[in-house]
């Protein structure tokens, strides 16, 4: 990150190109999403991510479904089909899913896999 130093080419380029700093990778689900500040009583500033909200399952395009088996977990589904288990909570966004865990919770649950919000194709 950087020191906010007005020499810092990185930061020039960035007012430059009119590019967003973010503090997040583009995998992350908090990618794009601004920041705030708010002044505590003491005069401190704390600077905090606005709210998230879970996409609606209709804005994801769907590839194929996925049927829950037992002990399966969330994270090795992502892997299996998104190459990330990381990007565990693209699977539970398809899914309308406020507690990602609750999609594995059930034995022959069907899972939308998608492509990312707002990307459409052709179902495979």
């Amino acid at each position: 990150m950087s020191n906010g130093n007005a020499n810092d080419p990185v930061q020039a380029m960035l007012a430059q190109t009119a590019l967003q700093r973010t503090l997040f990778a583009p995998t992350s689900r908090y990618y794009g999403i601004d920041t705030t500040t708010l002044t505590a009583a003491d005069g401190k500033t704390v600077i905090y991510i606005l709210r998230r909200f879970v996409p609606p399952a209709e804005a994801f395009q769907l590839l194929q479904q996925h049927t829950v088996t037992q002990d399966e977990r969330l994270d090795n589904i992502a892997a299996r089909y998104l190459g990330d288990p990381e990007l565990f909570w693209r699977v539970a966004d398809s899914n309308s899913a406020m507690r990602p865990e609750e999609l594995v919770a059930t034995v022959g649950r069907k899972l939308r896999i998608t492509l990312p919000q707002g990307i459409t194709g052709t179902s495979i």
